[in-house]
Parts: structure tokens; sequence; C-alpha cells
């Protein structure tokens, strides 16, 4: 009973808006993943101009497609970085015993939202553009799968470069296996598509980065104090607000366009 109230405690933590900065946090980390958000939200309309607005925008090729994977790997290079600076606070406090559970928490946590988003796209949008596998079920399965990792540096750099050069490998064979589309590219798999071959890859750099460039959690390079600029500070919350906003933006986008008369259902 306590792992269920500590699942949906995390399922509600994850969600509640942050509208007061929190001064312990590395704020160009936060602030990186507000650029992540503001470049997924122009993704995003984009693409609801192309595919329900029939706008003619090239989304799978050129600019914006390199636009799409650029913003896919902040995010989840963000959330290998992440990990590690979690994991050596943790270690702070918990200098011995596996802290498994509470990562486990933690992905199922994300990996539920992920469920909602592909139930919801589902009933709103269809077999066609539903999310089957997206970014948020690949971080919750990668924030699982990653604490064995989290110990390590150049391991995962290795491990990390590996997989992300096998996703196009992969890719190129157009295997049909449905049952395996959370693994590796699989031809008509929905919108938002990330399985773990190449994505998990991207976290694995993630982690070595952050073992590098954070070792002990701790910054190991000297960086101006601009977390409370103007330009900054909207960034950061737009970062510690990341998973409320991703979860909302796209019926806002949608609402917005529909009342518009810009989309049509």
């Amino acid at each position: 009973m306590t792992a269920l109230n500590t699942y949906f405690s995390g399922m509600r933590a994850s969600v509640r808006p942050v509208l007061v900065l929190r001064g312990e946090r590395l704020w160009e980390i936060d602030a990186l993943r507000g650029v992540a958000i503001l470049m997924m939200v122009v993704y995003h309309l984009l693409w609801d101009l192309a595919s329900l607005g029939g706008y003619d925008i090239a989304l799978r090729s050129g600019f914006w497609h390199h636009w799409q994977i650029a913003t896919a790997s902040l995010f989840t290079g963000l959330v290998g970085l992440s990990l590690t600076l979690s994991y050596h606070r943790e270690r702070r406090s918990h200098p011995s015993g596996s802290l498994w559970s509470k990562y486990v928490v933690r992905g199922l946590t994300i990996f539920t939202w992920g469920l909602v988003i592909g139930l919801v796209t589902y009933l709103a949008l269809g077999t066609g553009y539903y999310v089957r596998f997206g970014i948020l079920h690949l971080i919750g399965l990668s924030i699982i799968l990653a604490y064995p990792l989290l110990r390590f540096r150049w391991l995962n750099l290795a491990l990390g470069v590996a997989l992300t050069l096998l996703g196009p490998a992969v890719e190129s064979l157009r295997l049909t296996m449905p049952a395996l589309e959370w693994l590796a590219p699989t031809p008509g798999s929905g919108v938002d598509y990330a399985p773990l071959i190449p994505w998990f890859g991207r976290v694995l750099i993630g982690v070595f980065l952050g073992n590098t460039l954070y070792p002990g959690g701790q910054r190991r390079f000297s960086l101006p104090e601009l977390g409370h600029s103007g330009l900054i500070m909207p960034l950061r919350l737009l970062g510690e607000n990341s998973l409320l906003i991703y979860l909302l933006h796209q019926p806002i986008l949608l609402a917005t366009l529909a009342l518009l008369g810009v989309i049509s259902f």
C-alpha cells in the first residue's frame, strides 16, 4: 500500500505547477529544458497546421525535420543529465543501499502520463494519429533502465553512441514488428514516436555528460550567475513545469486553432 501511495503522490507532484523558482537547482539545466519546451511547441503548432489544417509544411524532411530531431535530442539528453544530478543528490542522503525503487516509481509515473496521452489522442484523433510509444513512454522507461548505469561515465558514452548509430540501420530494414515498436523503429507507429533504439542512446549520452560536466552533482566549470536575468527566468520557469506544459499545450493549441477556424477535426 505504501508503494501505491508513493506512486499516486508522485503522479500528483509531477504536474503540480511550479510558480516560484527553486534556488537549489542548476539554472542552466532548467533554462535548456525551457528552450526545448519552446522548440516543441513551435513544432507541434506546425504539425497541427500541416496535419489538421491542410497547410503545405514539410515536416518530414529539411529544416523542420532537423528541428524535431534537435528538440527530441535536447529533451532526452537532459533526461540523462538530470538523472545523474538526482542520483548524486540522493546518494548524499543515502550513501548506501539501493535507490532502485525511487527510480522505478519515477519512471512509472512518467510512463503512466504517456499512456494517458496515448488514450486521449486515440479517442480524439483516431488510429492514424494517436501516440503509441511517444516521448513520455520513452522517458519513463529510460529512467528505469538507466538506473544501473548512472554510476558510469565512458560506458554510457559507448552504449549511447552505439544505440544512436544503430537506429538508422534498423530503420532502413523497415521491419514490421508491432509488438516490438517500443524497442526499435517500426513503420507506421503513430505520431510522436520515440523507440528505445535510437532514443535511449541520447539518454545515455546525457548520463555521460552529466557525470563529466557535473561529477558528484556539482558543476565542474565556471558559469556567470544568469539565473535571475530577464531572459533566463522565464525559461527556467518553463523548464521546471515541462511535464505540465507537455500535457496541456496541444489541447490549448488545438482549441485555439479550431476557434480561429484554422483547423477542423
